[in-house]
Order: structure tokens, then C-alpha cells, then sequence
């Protein structure tokens, strides 16, 4: 799609495509992990905070999908997460529903009901139509909608690359929640959503195509899998976003002190990935997400492609979940810790 009717609304330069105007597309564009576990490592109060409130449940200790903090009563806990990122497609409303769908799913990965968010929107206002800064908002909107979820006001910022997102606060009843330390030897691990999506937007960012069932993926809301999964007595599970399936797999068994199994033969692929990545549609984030976990995954049961269409970095992803989701396929289970945190069969 092109995105300015008249080369004047960019400054002169011929019109392009909206993924043109980011370095990166979706959470492909995160920081490495490697690198992120660096910066953070080590940030931590020097003296406790008083619970002027309630304690702090999750913290930043296992890279939980959201931040939790206890009320005072008993009642629900309080929800707390953020995230944004450049375009990943050309068509700004679906950019919206995207960021606003990735946003939420943090919130739905810990068990919890999103309540509230706010925008996050950086926009070269001096390039791109404020016109369509509009489009972004509304289609952040009608997905907060869906969700039953309030969304007001939030903070924009002029910047050279367009971004964004949300910042969301949810509700959860601890006794219930979701948590990326839960996991037990024994139980098997499920998937429930498509892997691909990287690929396949790498290819649009690349050619122009459109695919409209990749957009339709990562417009899902998680609400449902996340409600299934807390229905059955499930109290493990994570997003699978920026640091692929791989990466999100290894960051649970870590957390939980188990190893993961994966059957790559029951992993499924959304139509045109594997074509996709067989062509180089490969983003550098997935290549990084491979080599963080490289020295703790065991791989040779697969070759060079499957590994990376594992690693490859997901916008909007599925949950992974400790436990059988129904319509979600069984892609592994959960073992006692062994000599690698992650295998793959």
C-alpha cells in the first residue's frame, strides 16, 4: 500500500511503504535477549519498597510477561505491562490491532483481564500524515474494544521512526495465575498459535505482500487460550513473541528448573512459511534469538532451517502453555532438568 496520495506529505522524497520507515518490523526490533539480560542484570532496589499497597508477586527476576503486585485485601492483584514497536505491516489500522493485540497478550500469558491502557505513539510528524497516526490509534482502539478493555489518552513523542503500543494494567486472582516459574517435570507443553509469522513478515517488508491469514494470527487475541488454560488448572505459561519459540521455551524451562521438549514434527507452520524462510526471509533478531540459545539447546535432531523457523521471531504470538489446551496442538513436554535446557526432537 502506498501510504502518501502526494510526494510533498514526505518531504519531497517519493512515497514508500509504511514498514519502510523502521530499521526493523515488530518485535523482531526488540534488543537481543543476550544483550537485555545484560542491561538488566543486577537492577534491583537497594532497599525494599514499603507496601504502601500490597508485595510485589512477579518481578523482573524470571523475564515474567508482566509485572504483579498483591492487594492489600486479599482481592485481585493488579497486572502491570508495556510494550510497542515499528511497523509491521503497511496498513496502518492493522499496525494498531497488531500492537495493541501484542500488548494485551502479556496480560492474558499471566491469567490475568486487562482493564486499562494507554497509548504509546512516536511519530515523525514532519514525514508521515498525522492522518494516519489516526488510522494507527484506531485500530489500537477497536482491539481494546474487543477486549473489553478501556483505552485513554497515553503519550506520543516526535521521533524519526514511527512506534507503537500500549501500556495496559489487568486484574488476576493469584491463586489462579499464570507464570513462566510453574512449570513441572511431566507435563506436557502446548502451542496455540501458528508459528511463521516472522518469515512472512519479513517477506512483506521485503516485496509488498500482503498475507492476509499472518494478519489475521496476530490480531487473535489470546483471551480464550489464556481463560482455557486457567479453566483446566493450568498455572504455567508464556507469550511467544520476540524471541521465537526457542526462545521463549528456554526462558520457561530456566525459570522452572525442568527441561523442555520439543517435537518438531508437531509444530505447525502458518501457509508459506517454510517457503519464506527456505527464500532468506529471515530477520537478524531471529538469527540473534538462535544464537542466545544455542549453547543450551540441543539441535541435532534438525537442520539449519528448522532451527531458525523455531527461533524465528513471532509479533504476536501464541501462549505456550504447561499443560493441554483444548485445539491446541501438544508440541513437547516438560522433563527433569538434564544437560541442556531446551531439546529438540
Amino acid at each position: 500500500m502506498v501510504i502518501a496520495a502526494n510526494p510533498s506529505d514526505l518531504g519531497g522524497l517519493a512515497p514508500k511503504r509504511l514498514t519502510q520507515y523502521a530499521h526493523g518490523g515488530g518485535c523482531a526490533c526488540k534488543i537481543p535477549p543476550g544483550e537485555l539480560e545484560m542491561m538488566v542484570a543486577g537492577l534491583r532496589l537497594a532497599a525494599p519498597v514499603p507496601d504502601v499497597y500490597g508485595p510485589l508477586v512477579v518481578g523482573v527476576d524470571d523475564g515474567d510477561d508482566a509485572a504483579v503486585v498483591a492487594a492489600p485485601d486479599g482481592g485481585p492483584a493488579f497486572v502491570l505491562t508495556t510494550d510497542f514497536f515499528t511497523p509491521v505491516v503497511d496498513d496502518p489500522f492493522d499496525w494498531g490491532r497488531i500492537a495493541a493485540t501484542n500488548a494485551l497478550s502479556d496480560i492474558y500469558a499471566m491469567g490475568a483481564r486487562p482493564v486499562v491502557a494507554v497509548n504509546l505513539l512516536c511519530w515523525p510528524r514532519e514525514v508521515l500524515p498525522l492522518e494516519l497516526a489516526q488510522q494507527v490509534l484506531a485500530g489500537g482502539l477497536a482491539v481494546t474494544s474487543q477486549a473489553g478493555c478501556h483505552l485513554v489518552g497515553g503519550h506520543s513523542v516526535d521521533d524519526p521512526e514511527p512506534k507503537y503500543g500500549l501500556a495496559v494494567t489487568g486484574v488476576v486472582d493469584p491463586a489462579r495465575m499464570l507464570r513462566i516459574d510453574a512449570g513441572r517435570a511431566g507435563i506436557p507443553l502446548s502451542l496455540t498459535k501458528k508459528l511463521g509469522i516472522g518469515v512472512l513478515n519479513s517477506r512483506h517488508k521485503a516485496t509488498g505482500e500482503v498475507f492476509d491469514h499472518a494478519i489475521a494470527e496476530m490480531t487473535k487475541l489470546n483471551r480464550e487460550a489464556a481463560q482455557a488454560a486457567v479453566h483446566n488448572g493450568i498455572r504455567c505459561a508464556t507469550d511467544v513473541t520476540g524471541f521465537g519459540l526457542l526462545g521463549h521455551c528456554f526462558k520457561l524451562a530456566r525459570a522452572s528448573g525442568v527441561t523442555a521438549i520439543i517435537n518438531s514434527a508437531a509444530v505447525e507452520y502458518l501457509d508459506g512459511a517454510r517457503q519464506a524462510a527456505a527464500q532468506g526471509y529471515i530477520s537478524g533478531g531471529t538469527r540473534r534469538n538462535l544464537d542466545w540459545v544455542l549453547k543450551d539447546t540441543s539441535l541435532e535432531a534438525v537442520d539449519e532451517l528448522e532451527a531458525l523457523l523455531l527461533a524465528d521471531a513471532q509479533t504476536s504470538g501464541g501462549l505456550l502453555v504447561a499443560g493441554e489446551v483444548p485445539g491446541a496442538p501438544v508440541i513437547g513436554e516438560l522433563v527433569p532438568r538434564e544437560e541442556h535446557l531446551v531439546i529438540v526432537r
